[in-house]
């Protein structure tokens, strides 16, 4: 027998309002337990602050890999190429995850991120000089879907000219595969970034440049035990994952300026104040909307909530990141806010590997954006804005934008 849901996650209206269904599960049901996407499957959904930042820091008690926590014949056992597509280290627990994650993270430090800051900035110009004498763009599609796509592609030796194909496997990997031809269409699209891969390998294995797929594939020579279905997921996660969220982002932050003119004004006065108001940007509407799922390994409480051993988890980042418990004001935007402990990038073990390179990527953007093109404003109402369904993501179908040069 179906079980009715008490809060629907999953239209075009509860991503228009997130924010105001966020505050009432937060208010009436902090840990709250209903059916997911398909109607079936239970889940415990946490929208508190505290709650969820116990749930991301607590590696003990909520793990990502469901071995961890179900009996064998419970774990659900993918297709040969689900498998490869998840075996990454956001999908690993303790020594697994620990292992990966060493292996990438200093390509990811703070001081080689700030080495990339002139040719950030220098995409971003160059960007803008395509599309300023026109007067019009999509924000999304012409801009901050390319700063982002570059910056990885560069930093993993990937021909530039091969970004558009990743916008397509993107949006296929973003999108939940409801019925049998979406899904179909799903793996298609996904063996044909596979086979992309696979050729790419073949030539950085035989002619290894200077660059972070060619020492990917040298620590896999040298026994440093990345597999190679290992080293297809992790190039799955920093091309798409590793991107979308920062183009998202970006469009998200602008929008929101645009609903706050005030902080907008000044922004453009005081340009550098961009750096504590991205910290904003990332607590009002960040693109990551939820954490990935955790499943309890042990019987566990949260909150006012017993969960026992096996249940499914899913942390409401956006949800905890409004939580007046924790923020003063939090459906105000406040590029000025100093004391901004929110949730965007994870916290614990999972804490995201690539939050200073969205950071600056972020910072650049806008502060370029600005300062080119300081009149921007949107071409269409705030109400025709479309959210793409893609329930753990905030992010816009598009974001159509205009402006006047200045004399």
């Amino acid at each position: 027998m179906a079980v009715e849901r008490k809060y629907e996650l999953y239209t075009h209206e509860a991503k228009t309002n997130a924010y105001e269904l966020f505050a009432k599960m937060r208010q009436d049901d902090p840990v709250h337990c209903q059916p997911g996407i398909d109607g079936e499957t239970m889940i415990w959904f946490v929208t508190s602050y505290d709650e969820v930042e116990q749930v991301l820091r607590d590696d003990k008690h909520f793990v990502r890999e469901a071995r961890n926590a179900l009996p064998p014949e419970q774990v659900y056992q993918p297709s040969p190429l689900e498998a490869m597509m998840s075996d990454h280290m956001l999908n690993k627990d303790w020594d697994d995850h620990r292992r990966l994650r060493t292996l990438v993270s200093q390509a990811f430090t703070p001081r080689r991120v700030q080495a990339l800051r002139p040719r950030i900035q220098a995409i971003a110009n160059a960007l803008l000089d395509d599309v300023a004498s026109q007067g019009q763009m999509d924000l999304i599609a012409d801009y901050s879907f390319h700063l982002p796509t570059i910056v990885i592609a560069e930093m993993l030796g990937i021909p530039v000219e091969d970004r558009d194909k990743f916008k397509v496997w993107s949006n296929a990997a973003l999108t939940p595969s409801l019925d049998d031809e979406s899904l179909a269409e799903f793996m298609q699209l996904m063996q044909a970034f596979m086979a992309y891969l696979n050729n790419l390998f073949e030539q950085r294995r035989e002619t290894p440049g200077d660059d972070l797929l060619s020492a990917l594939l040298q620590a896999e020579a040298d026994g440093d035990s990345f597999s190679q279905s290992e080293l297809f997921a992790m190039l799955f996660l920093l091309i798409i994952a590793g991107h979308e969220t920062t183009v998202s982002l970006i469009a998200n932050a602008m929008v929101a300026l645009w609903q706050h003119p005030d902080q907008l004004d000044l922004l453009k006065k005081e340009p550098g104040l961009m750096k504590t108001a991205v910290e904003e940007f990332l607590r009002y509407d960040n693109s990551v909307e939820r954490a990935f799922n955790r499943w309890v390994a042990e019987d566990v409480t949260l909150g006012d909530q017993f969960l026992p051993k096996g249940s499914l988890v899913i942390p409401i980042l956006a949800a905890a990141n409004h939580d007046p418990e924790k923020f003063s004001d939090p459906e105000k935007l406040d590029v000025t806010r100093e004391a901004n402990p929110h949730l965007s990038f994870g916290k614990g073990a999972h804490y995201c590997l690539g939050a200073p390179l969205a950071r600056l990527e972020t910072e650049i953007a806008l502060n370029t954006l600005l300062e080119r093109l300081p009149n921007i404003q949107m071409s269409i109402p705030f109400s025709e804005l479309r959210w793409r369904f893609s329930p753990g993501f905030r992010t816009l179908e598009a974001l159509p934008v205009q402006w006047k040069l200045p004399v």
